[in-house]
């Protein structure tokens, strides 16, 4: 009698059990699902706008636009930077929507992004109708946000297995901080003063201008 009741409460206990783990596969495989879903819109379009840069797609301006850009910034030589930065665009898009040798995709995005808006949005208001920073910011708040719960199932990384070693990861952080200190530190160069003597002359000729006035 007591081994039949022990059953009876048994059974109960046990679909309920799989009841919950049910309920926790589905709400994983939604979590993953969402994960993908931003990996793909974010990471997509920001691997096109590196195309632009990188490649001159979608009528970008190619790296000779960027490098003559980025020089206007103070990042000389232009080409390198130019480089370095439609790399770490298309690059990390790429990884990103891929899921690929996770956290690199968006350790590159948040790189691109902190230049940009250091370099070209600084000091004007936040909103991207004004050319502020709203666009990088929210790029580089998605990139975090993948960082730390990593890209999900529906991902390369988790298909093949890979987990990078944290020291590599360390290690590429370290290097794109030294980078991102250095480029934000630079300043554009400031156009040279004119000769005493052009000085001189241009003092002279508004002095005539204004005496015939």
């Amino acid at each position: 009698m007591k081994l039949d009741m022990m059953k009876k409460q048994s059974i109960p206990d046990t679909l309920e059990e799989i009841g919950v783990f049910k309920g926790r596969e589905a709400a994983s495989t939604m979590s993953d699902i969402g994960l993908l879903i931003l990996r793909l819109a974010v990471g997509g379009l920001l691997a096109g706008h590196g195309s632009q840069k990188l490649f001159g797609w979608f009528s970008g301006p190619g790296l000779k636009g960027v490098a003559a850009w980025l020089e206007s910034m103070g990042l000389k030589p232009g080409t390198p930077w130019a480089t370095a930065a439609s790399v770490s665009e298309f690059g990390g898009g790429v990884l990103t929507t891929l899921g690929f040798l996770h956290p690199l995709g968006p350790l590159g995005t948040m790189g691109a992004m902190i230049m940009a808006t250091a370099k070209a949005h600084w000091g004007k208001p936040i909103w991207v109708t004004e050319g502020g920073a709203e666009l990088p910011v929210t790029n580089m708040a998605t990139a975090l946000a993948l960082t730390l719960t990593g890209p999900g199932r529906f991902s390369l990384d988790y298909v093949l297995g890979i987990r990078l070693p944290r020291a590599l990861v360390i290690a590429g952080a370290i290097v794109e901080a030294i980078m991102l200190a250095i480029g934000i530190m630079s300043r554009p160069t400031p156009p040279p003063a004119p000769p005493v003597e052009d000085q001189a002359t241009t003092t002279a000729a508004a002095g005539q201008g204004t005496g015939a006035s």
